[in-house]
Parts: structure tokens; C-alpha cells; sequence
């Protein structure tokens, strides 16, 4: 008898592959990642129309804006442990419920203060939907070639969902009121919450611990105070409050990471940071949104209040780096699947970088044509990089704690995205007020408003009108442009940071995303 037969067939575990139910349940899980990614850049063109409408003040302006990130950083990895525990479906469905609910009273809203509630509570339910759709591509997608696939589309369309938000935002307001970009939600969420339960298996840690109260609150305590301080930094400097809330930060971060390694179930396994090719992946996509954020913060003003075009026309502009974006995160599932991480990662990070040097060497006299092509490259980079360092979060953590890993890679994009526009925003605005030249004449609130930004001066430029108002225009603009090589120029090096902590971190790993030796 041959010896060939001496191994049963049944011992070996082929993973299945996907079907058609699975590719269906992935374009659903796509509309809340689209929805949460886009809100997170589209109420920036409504905020005219509402300053007009309410009245808000300019701190109550300022926590519109503010709110949903902070609420949504800080509860994404409590909602993913809590999705561990009930179902991942099921947390989804209440976070889209919820989301849909919220966005039509927000829509609606009588007051600041109302909108900024409803702002709130839209960043609790967005938290209940992000690590939901990440971690249930996990169970649907078990072959890995497929699975690259699937977190390929999920990871371009949270990337490209940044850059689609002025475009979105400013059809909307093209002919609609500013509460058209909430009522948004409806029509994207209704289609998931009618198809979810028939398409999408629910999944869960088998052997769930108790819910931890205590560290929900620790990690609130950890991450919002942090994020508020980078916010508060950028704009303010150091202050009391800046000092405060990093302190309290630091030590409820401390005192969470101490909790969890002491606990039998914890809400999150830190111990995950001790393997290389997670903590890098995680590195790497906090890198890559820093990068994409900081550049869409100079881009859309460059072409909207240097430039002179309208929402409309500045997204067209950004269209072609977005598009570029979506496929580059799906044109390099092949080349992954050949070439290990570690090159892979650099290389595209080379792309990137490529963009924000064509910025730097342009400086104030940035065009078009150049924006159109560095974006491009920008999106060639960070797209082809999102979707391997994503793979490499899920493929690296057990499969019940999907929940809670995926948590962290989207912890990571909201960091990412509030340290982009703090960081590389200080920079801009800091050479904006170093350079800017007020005419004499102007009243105490319009030297305040011109000096602090851009779209301050362009607004007191239109009250003056005449010469004043065309120098006043002119040397805003210049002082603007003088900040963009500075703030590229740091762009480069957080890329290149990114690039080669992949390309170190991620030595070990294999084609699968398995380590090896």
C-alpha cells in the first residue's frame, strides 16, 4: 500500500472561499465606512451657511467642528470590545439606527448648542459602526488572497471618503440648505439596514468576558483629552488647559494599559503592540492619514481662496487623486500577494512622497495642474499603503478579538486625521500670521479675523472692497502660499518616518501576513 495515503484528507483545513452572498454583504458594509469617513470633512463647506443661520459663537463654531472626532476617537475601541461580546452585526445595526435618527434631528437643528448635541451623538453611533464593518470582513472573507481583496475596497473607501466630503458637500450646498449633509445619512444607512440581516452572519468572541465599565472610562479619559489638547495646542499653544488634558490623558492611558495586562478577558489585549508587524501596520496607517489629512488642509483652501474656485469645481480637481486612490488600494492585492510588505509599503510611501515634494518645490506658485498631479501621487501612495497595513491588523490578531483590533486601526485614522490638521496646520497658520500685512483702518474685530486665517481676510477684503481690499486680498494669499513648503516639507518627512518603519517593523512578515523566520 502506498505510504502517500497515510494522511487523511480530512485533516487538512482549506480556507472557503467567498461567494456571490459575501461580495453583496461587503458592498453594504461599504455605505456606513463611505457615510463616517465622508462627515468627517463635509460639514466644513456648510459652516457659512450656518454661522449665518444660528449665530453660533465662535467657541460654539469651533465644537461643531470638534465634537464628532473627539466622541468617536474616544469610544471606537470599547465599541469594537462591545462588538466582541453582543455581535458585531448587531452593534452595527444599532449604530446605523442610531446614526440615521441623529442625522435628521441634526439636520433640523434650532440652535448651536442643539447641533452640537447632535454632532455628539453621532460620533457615539459612528464609533459603533466602524469596528463593526472591519471586523466582520474577517468572518466573511476566510480565504487570505480574498480577505487582501475585501479590506482593499474598505480601506479605499475610508481613505478616498476624506477627499469625497468637499465634493459631496459642495453639490449638496449647490442646492440645497446646509442641513442636506446630515440628511445624507438616510438614504446610505436604510439600504444596509434592510439587507444586513439576511446577508451578514453575525460573529462574536466565543468566550467573552464581562463588560469593564472602568476601562470604557479609562480609555474616554485617555483618548479625548489627548485629542482635544493637539486641537487646542494648534490653535491656542501651550496653555493650562492644553497641560491639563495631556496629563490626564497620560495617566487614565497608563492606568488602562495596567488594567487590561492584569485581567483575565480584557476590553483590548495591549499585548497585540508587542508584535512588530501590528504595532508597525498600526504606525504606518497613522502616518499615512497624518499625510493625507494635512495635505487636504492646504489643498482645499489653495484652491478655494488662493485659486478662486468653487466646492464644486476644487473637488473636480481633487477627482482624479481620488479616483487614483480607490484603485490603487485594489491594484496592489495582486502585487501583494508576491511581493512582501516591507517593499511593498516604501515603495508606495516613494509615490507620496514624490506629491509632496512637487508642493515644496512649487511653493507660491502652486497651480492647478500641480495640485491635480501631486495629488494624484499623494493618493497612489496612501491608497496602496491603507490597504496592506489594514490586512496586516486583521491578519495579525486572533480572530475574537477582530472586533477590538479593528478598533485600533480605525483609533489610529482618527488620530492620524486630528494630528494632520493640528501639526501640519499649525505650521500654515503660523506662517500665515507671521507674514500677513493688515491695512490701516480696520476695526479691532476685522484686524482679529484677518490676521488669525485666510478665510478671515478673504471676508473683510469683500467688506472693504476697493484698493484696500484688493491689497489686503493679495497679501493674505502670499502669507497663506509662504506656509506651504514648510508644511510639505514635513509631510515628506512623516512619510518617509512611515516608509521606513515598514520597512524595519515588517521584516519577519510573510506574503500572508503570517511572521516568519
Amino acid at each position: 500500500m502506498s505510504q502517500r495515503a497515510s494522511i487523511p484528507t480530512s485533516s487538512i483545513t482549506i480556507p472557503s472561499r467567498a461567494g456571490l452572498r459575501e461580495w453583496l454583504a461587503l458592498t453594504v458594509l461599504m455605505l456606513p465606512v463611505l457615510l463616517v469617513s465622508v462627515d468627517n470633512t463635509v460639514l466644513h463647506f456648510a459652516l457659512p451657511e450656518i454661522s449665518e443661520e444660528l449665530r453660533p459663537s465662535a467657541s460654539e463654531l469651533l465644537w461643531m467642528v470638534d465634537i464628532y472626532p473627539l466622541i468617536l476617537a474616544g469610544l471606537l475601541v470599547s465599541m469594537g470590545s462591545l462588538g466582541d461580546r453582543i455581535g458585531r452585526r448587531r452593534l452595527l445595526l444599532i449604530g446605523a439606527t442610531g446614526f440615521a435618527a441623529v442625522s435628521i434631528v441634526a439636520a433640523f437643528a434650532p440652535s448651536p448648542l442643539a447641533l452640537i448635541g447632535a454632532r455628539a451623538a453621532l460620533g457615539f453611533f459612528g464609533a459603533m459602526l466602524m469596528p463593526s464593518t472591519l471586523s466582520l470582513l474577517r468572518n466573511l472573507f476566510l480565504d487570505a488572497r480574498q480577505r487582501r481583496l475585501a479590506i482593499a475596497v474598505w480601506a479605499s473607501g475610508f481613505a478616498a471618503g476624506s477627499a469625497l466630503g468637499p465634493i459631496v458637500g459642495g453639490l449638496l450646498l449647490e442646492h440645497f440648505w446646509w442641513g442636506s449633509v446630515f440628511l445624507l445619512a438616510v438614504p446610505v444607512l436604510v439600504p444596509l439596514l434592510v439587507t444586513a440581516p439576511f446577508l451578514i452572519p453575525d460573529s462574536k468572541d466565543p468566550h467573552p468576558g464581562p463588560v469593564d465599565p472602568v476601562s470604557i472610562v479609562l480609555s474616554l479619559l485617555a483618548m479625548v483629552p489627548l485629542v482635544y489638547a493637539i486641537k487646542e495646542f494648534a490653535s491656542e499653544g501651550v496653555t493650562a488647559a492644553v497641560i491639563a488634558s495631556v496629563l490626564v490623558g497620560t495617566v487614565s492611558g497608563v492606568l488602562f494599559v495596567r488594567r487590561q495586562l492584569r485581567r483575565p478577558s480584557p476590553m483590548l489585549d495591549v499585548r497585540l503592540f508587542r508584535l512588530p508587524q501590528f504595532s508597525s501596520a498600526i504606525l504606518v496607517n497613522l502616518l499615512s492619514v497624518v499625510a493625507l489629512s494635512g495635505g487636504l488642509l492646504f489643498i482645499t483652501q489653495h484652491l478655494q481662496l488662493v485659486l478662486g474656485l468653487s466646492p464644486i469645481q476644487s473637488g473636480l480637481v481633487m477627482l482624479p487623486g481620488l479616483v487614483t486612490m480607490i484603485l490603487a488600494g485594489l491594484l496592489v492585492v495582486p502585487i501583494a500577494g508576491r511581493i512582501r510588505p516591507r517593499f511593498v509599503i516604501p515603495v508606495a510611501m516613494l509615490f507620496t512622497i514624490s506629491g509632496y515634494l512637487m508642493v515644496a518645490l512649487a511653493g507660491v506658485e502652486l497651480s492647478q495642474t500641480d495640485i491635480l498631479v501631486a495629488f494624484i501621487l499623494l493618493g497612489l501612495g496612501i491608497g496602496a499603503a491603507e490597504t496592506v497595513s489594514n490586512d496586516l491588523v486583521i491578519a495579525t490578531a486572533p480572530a475574537s478579538k477582530a472586533g477590538a483590533a479593528s478598533a485600533v486601526s480605525e483609533t489610529a485614522y482618527e488620530l492620524g486625521s486630528v494630528l494632520g490638521t493640528a501639526v501640519l496646520g499649525t505650521v500654515l497658520m503660523s506662517a500665515y500670521r507671521q507674514n500677513v500685512v493688515l491695512p490701516e483702518g480696520l476695526t479691532a474685530a476685522d484686524q482679529a479675523a484677518a490676521g488669525e486665517t485666510l478665510g478671515g481676510a478673504v471676508s473683510v477684503s469683500q467688506g472693504l472692497g476697493g484698493e484696500a481690499g484688493a491689497e489686503l486680498l493679495h497679501s493674505a494669499q502670499l502669507a497663506f502660499d509662504s506656509g506651504i513648503a514648510p508644511t510639505a516639507a514635513i509631510g515628506v518627512a512623516v512619510v518617509a518616518a512611515a516608509a521606513v518603519i515598514a520597512f524595519l517593523g515588517l521584516r519577519r512578515v510573510g506574503l500572508d501576513g503570517a511572521k516568519h523566520e
